[in-house]
């Protein structure tokens, strides 16, 4: 009998009904949109298009990360339930929850010391945090216990690949990921920055690509260079994107035509409200299974 819920953060940019169905309840990150605080909730209180159309128009949201307090009351009623906990938390490289998790669990221990939690830090964002959340899901529902689950995601988290490129590179360049000048000069020549997230779970930029038709191409040599087997490729994969449906849509439909393996069709999601307050629109993520990331 499976004693332990799976939990991670709204971050994992998954659709709210996939983590009811999944049975992973999540705990909400915030953000602030035109003086006003919302809940990171999936795009359940603000919808994605409301939420990019704002930001196209001139909004800047700014965003928070799940507190102690907050962690302390997501975990607490699991514990009084008597149950154990994984959480898997957003990568530490690119906020301080995976701490915050972390000086919760020690408080929360002292008033359940019978009980278990275990925090991974992901060192992954969106739907590539999402596809390794998805993966322990999997195995807890296949019986695994929790500390098989916790030291499986630990060995295996760094070969969960995270590729990235923009098309606007306003928001980039606001949130230090590249220079003014290069926001200004690659967009007067049209090139789009490819970044992956290297071993301590940061997005690097990699290659500035010209034009959207040969980035979308590049994304897809990098998943045949990365992934797990290669071409055989047999596991799942995940395409998240910012507004720009259609570029994601011409990157699922080549990854499908590369990787006939394929465990089922690509998942397109949006990225979501947190993520997207630093990305802005534009943004089209990859992620797969794939060798260990090592820088």
């Amino acid at each position: 009998m499976i004693n332990y819920v799976l939990t991670c953060c709204s971050t994992a940019d998954m659709p709210n009904n996939y983590f009811k169905i999944r049975n992973i309840p999540f705990v909400c990150f915030h953000y602030i949109l035109d003086g006003q605080e919302y809940l990171d909730d999936l795009g359940e209180t603000i919808s994605f298009e409301e939420f990019y159309s704002r930001i196209a128009a001139g909004s800047m949201p700014t965003t928070s990360q799940v507190n102690v307090g907050q962690y302390i009351d997501f975990f607490d009623p699991f514990l009084k339930e008597g149950k154990d906990i994984l959480h898997i938390s957003f990568s530490s490289g690119l906020s301080g929850a995976y701490n915050s998790a972390n000086i919760a669990r020690e408080q929360l221990l002292s008033i359940y010391p019978d009980r278990k939690i275990l925090i991974i830090d992901s060192l992954g964002a969106s739907s590539g945090y999402g596809l390794l959340t998805d993966m322990a899901a999997d195995m807890r529902d296949n019986g695994k216990t929790l500390e098989e689950v916790y030291n499986w995601l630990q060995k295996n988290k760094l070969n969960l690949h995270h590729w990235f490129f923009s098309t606007d590179l306003t928001h980039y360049k606001r949130g230090g990921r590249i220079s003014a000048a290069s926001a200004v000069v690659g967009s007067l020549l049209n090139i789009c920055p490819l970044l992956n997230m290297n071993y301590e779970g940061k997005l690097i930029p990699r290659k500035k690509i010209h034009g959207k038709i040969q980035v979308i191409k590049e994304i897809v040599r990098m998943m045949e260079i990365h992934a797990k087997d290669g071409i055989s490729y047999s596991g799942k994969c995940i395409i998240s994107n910012s507004a720009c449906y259609d570029d994601a849509r011409k990157v699922a439909d080549l990854v499908e035509k590369r990787f006939p393996l394929l465990n089922g069709r690509v998942m397109i999601n949006s990225v979501g409200t947190v993520i997207g307050s630093h990305t802005g629109p534009g943004t089209v993520a990859l992620f797969f299974l794939g060798d260990k990331r090592e820088d």
